[in-house]
């Protein structure tokens, strides 16, 4: 009996592979769309029950469409930078900055590889705020009811993940394990290797490399920082006790959930871990000391929701106070 799952074969990055002019369709920028997609029209339903109105405005459509497309232009821009220049060892894009919006390489379209959530984050963060300044309406306010709807549109990037096969975890004996096609192979003369192999009753016999089943990370992001924290989002926004509230929860919500999905995933191999032991294997969690870039990040995003939760409670009872 088989402990794993092979990643099924039929799954290419191409939606249409091998078809001219159509391969360069690919899932994850499908479920880019669809994130984007969900993410107006939740954003337009929670306009319609009235969040973001005030006495002396009334949102139309078209703030709905501008807010979005502003986010999502500066989410791009700050996704982009921080894949080039935190995840990105080669210091290439430092000495050539011009190449991070350049999307070819050696004369081939290749699209721009390589997005960073958290930098997509705090660029999504200052759109809103450009918008929101320009408009003169409340950043608290909005953002409160952009998060009503990036949750859920989340879960199809990590979706888009999985179908690419990229960002996998670590290896793994549970029965749910996916041995990716792409993943990092070792030598089955290993001892390490044979003991991991006979667990999950995988033979190696005549394997000279080994490709192992490793925890499919990118579902569990799915899940727990689209799906479940979406819900819990939701459930709060009739419910909530300030302007900010929501955003504070979703920012620590994610950092929360994300940090310890970490544990799971697979840190970059030339980055390794920021804190603990650096030579520690990426592909087991040999320690909870051991930090990642992302868990990192994570922290970082903890610690802004706590600040923007006091902030947005402190604006929220001055303003109430002016009434």
């Amino acid at each position: 009996m088989f402990l794993y799952i092979n990643y099924p074969s039929w799954i290419q990055p191409q939606i249409f592979p091998g078809v001219k002019f159509l391969g360069l369709l690919r899932w994850y920028g499908l479920m880019y769309a669809v994130a984007f997609a969900i993410a107006y029209f939740l954003l337009k339903k929670v306009a319609k029950e009235g969040a973001l109105d005030t006495k002396t405005y009334k949102v139309k459509d078209d703030d709905i469409y501008s807010f979005i497309f502003t986010g999502i232009v500066f989410l791009l821009i700050g996704a982009r930078i921080f894949s080039t220049l935190i995840y990105d060892t080669s210091i290439n894009y430092y000495k050539r900055p011009w190449l991070i919006f350049w999307p070819f390489y050696n004369g081939h379209f290749t699209g721009f590889e390589g997005m960073s959530y958290h930098g997509g984050f705090f660029g999504g963060i200052i759109g809103m705020i450009v918008w929101c300044k320009r408009h003169k309406v409340s950043f608290l306010k909005w953002s409160d009811a952009m998060v009503c709807a990036i949750p859920l549109g989340y879960t199809f990037g990590r979706i888009g993940n999985f179908l690419n096969g990229e960002l996998y975890g670590r290896i793994t004996t549970m029965p749910w394990g996916v041995v990716f096609p792409h993943a990092e192979s070792y030598s089955g003369s290993l001892e390490w290797v044979k003991e991991f192999a006979a667990k999950i009753g995988m033979d190696i016999s005549s394997n000279a490399l080994v490709n192992l089943p490793r925890h499919p990370s990118q579902l569990y992001e799915a899940f727990f920082e689209g799906i479940v924290l979406w819900l819990v989002i939701w459930f709060f926004r009739k419910h909530k006790k300030f302007d900010g509230m929501l955003g504070a929860i979703y920012a620590g919500g994610y950092g929360i959930v994300r940090f310890f999905i970490e544990y799971f995933r697979q840190p970059d191999v030339d980055l390794g871990y920021r804190i603990g032991n650096s030579n520690a294997p990426t592909y087991l969690n040999t320690s909870l000391a051991n930090i990642s870039t992302g868990q990192i990040l994570c922290f970082l995003m903890i610690l802004f929701a706590i600040i923007y939760a006091f902030c947005g409670y402190k604006i929220s009872k001055k303003a109430k106070e002016k009434k």
